[in-house]
């Protein structure tokens, strides 16, 4: 019966929708994923599955998502635009939520599954909360049902909500709190909102509803934090909650210390002002499952942390900025300054052997050479608002596009050839760094690694020229040490 059914999923992949669409895969639905970049879906481990669809969608364009829509059954809405650089953002996702409806009634889909926020619509939400409930009401003034799930604190390897949580409790063993860490909540799985998500898909009985969901316990985020000190096996964590730090001066103290950036941050902290605990519950009685504890929750989030198995995260959202430089034939000054740094270096070792390296750049394993600096750089770049270093990356050893890596992103990737990082540091410019790899018949490889920057105006020269010197202590010795570390593992494979 499943494989008659065509569900769309928007916003495939984010953090929800990377975990969502494996699990339909596995269940035998067919599936049509979109999202704003279609070489960021082909990424994806599941891109080449007989049963997805991969769709490059604006869904701010009608027509787009009206052509998405066409011969589903139903769709998944999951998307947001929580993104830096997004003053207006309830706009925007209101438009969005005014197109998802029009073009499921045009389309006459069967249902809309809409995953939103909890929160009293009467207690003073945050304008990011506010926006999740009125897209809610608009998709359910459609004429299509929608099944809308409100949730709290998603509990799960890689959400936004886990790594504020995980790098609070382990940098800080005192912390000097706001008041609302005494507010109750009540945190859900991520695996527990899969399997709801799941269960409501085509189930009449969640038609034109909307649902609570949340984890069996209800508890402060105090109470949260100590869990996970626990079950981190750390030392006891002194929280101590003072009433002069708002939603604002927390979010900048996450920012600091934490790998979440300010504009996420914010939304969370004023999230935590208000008591988010399930009031109606009538979920459980048609979707039954076993509910994670809070602590059961977090323990298998610990034990994902940097494996294979961590399969999106928080940091997959966004769009992947195309590229801006002179194509081949273009005069020099076509698109305006374009200012290059190439580097080479031959080296004794195959292709796979320096790709492989290539591929562990940034995070725990660092940038092979001057660490110092990129760690310094990335001080600084945190100090005036920007992500900084500490976002790491999603695996150790694999990327894929969309992934960040550090305060760069990866924007494209060829297999064993070629790898492009788009900076989003704050820069008064536009920068891209690039490794290709070229195989020798020697079996030895040419690795070229070029920065481009786009400066914008005097200050973005000045910026270039001033930089331009530590590029050859820091980009000749990484060329130097990936040289060192291939050949090495070269060697020990003749031995």
């Amino acid at each position: 019966m499943k494989k008659n059914h065509k569900i769309l999923v928007t916003g495939a992949t984010g953090y929800v929708g990377g975990r969502l669409v494996p699990r339909l895969l596995e269940k035998g639905y067919s599936l049509r994923v979109t999202s704003r970049s279609l070489e960021k879906l082909k990424s994806r481990t599941w891109a080449n599955h007989h049963a997805v669809e991969l769709v490059e969608v604006n869904l701010l364009k009608l027509k787009e998502l009206q052509a998405a829509c066409e011969g589903c059954d139903a769709a998944y809405f999951l998307v947001h635009s929580m993104e830096s650089g997004q003053k207006d953002f309830s706009k925007t996702e209101a438009k969005i939520a005014s197109n998802m409806q029009e073009a499921a009634s045009i389309t006459q889909l069967k249902q809309i599954i809409y995953l939103g926020g909890l929160g009293k619509k009467n207690n003073g939400l945050s304008k990011h909360l506010q926006s999740r409930l009125q897209v809610g009401e608009i998709l359910k003034s459609g004429k299509v049902p929608t099944t809308f799930l409100r949730a709290g604190i998603i509990i799960g390897s890689g959400s936004a909500s886990f790594e504020m949580l995980r790098y609070l409790v382990e940098r800080l063993p005192v912390m000097i709190t706001p008041k609302w860490v005494s507010t109750l909540n009540q945190p859900i799985a991520i695996r527990n909102v899969i399997k709801y998500l799941i269960g409501c898909l085509l189930n009449p009985k969640t038609f034109g509803k909307e649902f609570d969901i949340g984890g069996p316990e209800i508890l402060s985020y105090r109470q949260l934090m100590k869990t996970y000190a626990e079950e981190a096996q750390l030392r006891r964590r002194w929280i101590i909650p003072v009433p002069v730090l708002t939603p604002r001066l927390s979010s900048y103290w996450i920012h600091f210390v934490t790998p979440v950036p300010s504009y996420i941050a914010k939304p969370l902290a004023e999230g935590l002002i208000n008591p988010v605990v399930c009031e109606n519950d009538d979920i459980k009685k048609i979707v039954t499952q076993k509910l994670l504890s809070p602590r059961e929750a977090i323990r298998r989030a610990i034990d994902l942390l940097g494996t294979e198995k961590m399969t999106s995260h928080w940091s997959d959202a966004g769009e992947i900025p195309k590229m801006e430089w002179s194509q081949e034939g273009d005069p020099q000054w076509a698109g305006g300054t374009l200012l290059v740094d190439e580097r080479h270096r031959l080296i004794a070792a195959t292709h796979k052997e320096v790709w492989d390296c290539v591929q562990k750049i940034g995070g725990q394993q660092g940038w092979y050479h001057g660490n110092f600096l990129w760690k310094l750089r990335g001080w600084m770049d945190r100090l005036i608002g920007g992500v900084g270093l500490q976002r790491g990356r999603r695996h150790p050893s694999h990327l894929q596009v969309g992934d960040a890596l550090d305060f760069w992103r990866v924007i494209h990737v060829v297999d064993k050839k070629r790898l492009l990082l788009f900076a989003e540091m704050k820069l008064p410019g536009k920068a891209w760094l690039e490794f290709t790899l070229s195989p020798h018949k020697n079996g030895s490889c040419d690795l070229t690694q070029t920065a481009r920057f786009r400066p914008y105006g005097l200050w973005g020269l000045l910026y270039w020229y001033l930089v331009f010197p530590f590029h050859g202590i820091v980009f000749n010795g990484m060329l130097k040490k990936i040289a060192q570390f291939a050949e090495t593992h070269s060697i020990k494979k003749e031995d």
